[in-house]
């Protein structure tokens, strides 16, 4: 099937970047970081709170880890469904174990549905980011600015209720955005989103409605993408964190480590104890710290 012409036609299709959000930018050449404590690295925990409806939409397009077979997919479903009843809460007490703080992208179904899991999250001191309504709540540019400012409204407004206040960050389904997305981030309040992973350390976008700062969480480095994509262990899992790690400590400047983890991957019995395992040995690293994403955005 060939691509309708008409897809590659758009305003900003020209010579060099396709957008004015920011200038392309040498990440050896820019300010250190300043990171929490003077630390040299930070390891930034990110975990998916994701609530999947049992018949999935496909407008614009199914997310990623959606049900697959023919409804009701109560396989896939309650496969999903242990990550909030158990995988959460092994993350949790993962977490503790070594005082760390984490970022957690929750779909604003969850706040409706499972109040008591908000509750845990903030009793134990977690960041709270919006990760939009559910599963379904995904966004592309062929949803109409309309309907794309209601699901972001809607997806702030129902967290604001369960934890207090307006979260200031966002993370899109499937980190898939419009043009428009990050001028309407802007526009109902937000300060940070984590959908660009082009860099290892945050940056400031500009859009007509003011600043955004990007907090990349590298896809690559997702434990649905080495273990569910790649079908890797958790053990290779273990061994590729510490090697980017490595990697990164060794390259002088401040650098930000991505550990993004889903409840119902990481979450499971044969694969807690690697992980735990992980964050023992990253909080015996020199000159380390844990961060979240608002820490990340206020280090720029």
């Amino acid at each position: 099937m060939s691509l309708d012409p008409a897809y590659t036609r758009y305003p900003m299709r020209r010579k060099g970047m396709d957008h004015d959000l920011y200038e392309w930018s040498n990440i050896h050449q820019r300010a250190p970081l300043s990171l929490p404590g003077g630390a040299k690295m930070g390891v930034a925990l990110l975990v998916s709170l994701e609530w999947f409806p049992i018949v999935p939409g496909d407008a614009p397009f199914k997310a990623p880890g959606h049900m697959q077979t023919a409804y009701p997919d109560y396989r896939h479903y309650t496969a999903r469904e242990y990550g909030t009843r158990v995988g959460f809460y092994r993350l949790l007490d993962a977490f503790a174990k070594v005082g760390a703080t984490a970022t957690v992208a929750v779909n604003a179904a969850i706040a409706e549905r499972y109040p008591t899991i908000i509750a845990d999250i903030l009793a134990a001191g977690h960041e709270i980011v919006a990760h939009s309504t559910d599963m379904d709540g995904t966004i592309d540019s062929t949803l109409s600015e309309d309907a794309e400012r209601a699901l972001i409204v809607q997806s702030r407004d129902t967290l604001a209720a369960a934890i207090g206040h307006a979260p200031k960050g966002w993370m899109s389904l499937a980190r898939s955005q419009s043009f428009n997305t990050p001028r309407l981030l802007v526009e109902e309040g937000f300060d940070y989103a984590l959908d660009w992973v082009n860099d290892d350390l945050p940056y400031w976008q500009t859009t007509p409605a003011g600043r955004l700062a990007a907090v990349p969480y590298n896809h690559e480095l997702s434990d649905r993408q080495i273990i569910v994509t790649q079908q890797h262990s958790a053990d290779s899992y273990v061994e590729q964190m510490q090697d980017a790690f490595g990697w990164l400590a060794g390259e002088g400047n401040p650098r930000v480590l991505p550990l993004h983890v889903t409840p119902y991957v990481m979450g499971l019995p044969f694969r807690m104890g690697a992980f735990e395992s992980l964050l023992g040995w990253l909080k015996d690293q020199p000159d380390t710290v844990f961060v979240t994403a608002g820490e990340l955005a206020a280090a720029i």
